[in-house]
């Protein structure tokens, strides 16, 4: 309940914010649906990762709200139960190189043993490369952040901290309908320095239609905290329209 409480709040901050735009403001929704499934006669598992978004463009401002769902069991036992939200603001980010950037994010990670991390902070980021067939940004910043983990000891651990939080994304067009992307963090905390968070995703997609692609992505996380980690290979559809 919680979670669908947070999902409801992250979208209606984003109507909210796309209702005082003018005419000339552009939307984007997203989603994508990708998994594995694995089955044989002695047992089966699988792994549903679920991805849906949601964009508002303006001269100035583009914001952006995520939420992402990976589910997977094998046999009886669970193997990940994880989700996360997030609602970022990109301000001149569309009118020049270096822009201004605003995060909130919410996780809960089975795999990873995080029951709960809040995460809020602003930076700044640079676009090297932003044309329709590619992209490249650079951003990074500070994020505060506050969570209850799951140590290997078997003990809860209430965290709070301060990160630096450097992100890389891209997009690359390699023709009309084959489409590269990549989101890349990485967030060491500026308090202790065995504590750290790497999260990669990398994805190629196939254009079926306008709205419609074949998608493969491979997504890697690790908290260092924990020692968990986890490494996801699927394969699914993308839905999206502009409007």
């Amino acid at each position: 309940m919680k979670r669908l409480l947070l999902v409801a709040l992250g979208w209606m901050i984003a109507w909210q914010a796309a209702a005082q735009f003018n005419d000339s403001t552009h939307y984007h929704i997203k989603y994508s649906t990708t998994g594995i499934i694995n089955k044989t006669n002695d047992a089966r598992s699988f792994v549903l990762n679920n991805v849906l978004g949601f964009q508002v463009s303006k001269e100035r401002f583009t914001l952006n709200s995520t939420n992402a769902w990976i589910y997977g069991r094998q046999g009886n036992n669970l193997t990940n139960n994880d989700f996360t939200s997030a609602l970022n603001v990109d301000y001149l980010k569309n009118k020049q190189k270096l822009y201004y950037w605003g995060l909130l994010t919410f996780t809960s990670s089975y795999s990873l043993k995080i029951d709960h991390q809040f995460q809020a902070g602003a930076g700044l980021g640079y676009n090297f490369i932003n044309t329709p067939k590619a992209e490249l940004v650079v951003s990074d910043g500070l994020l505060y952040e506050t969570s209850k983990l799951k140590l290997p000891a078997g003990t809860d651990f209430d965290h709070q901290t301060v990160r630096n939080s450097l992100r890389i994304k891209y997009k690359w067009l390699l023709t009309d309908i084959i489409q590269l992307d990549g989101l890349h963090f990485w967030q060491p905390s500026l308090e202790r320095i065995d504590d750290y968070i790497l999260r990669s995703t990398n994805s190629l997609s196939i254009k079926l239609r306008k709205w419609l692609s074949l998608t493969t992505a491979l997504t890697y996380n690790k908290l260092s905290l924990t020692q968990r980690e986890n490494l996801l290979v699927n394969f699914g559809i993308t839905a999206e329209k502009f409007f």
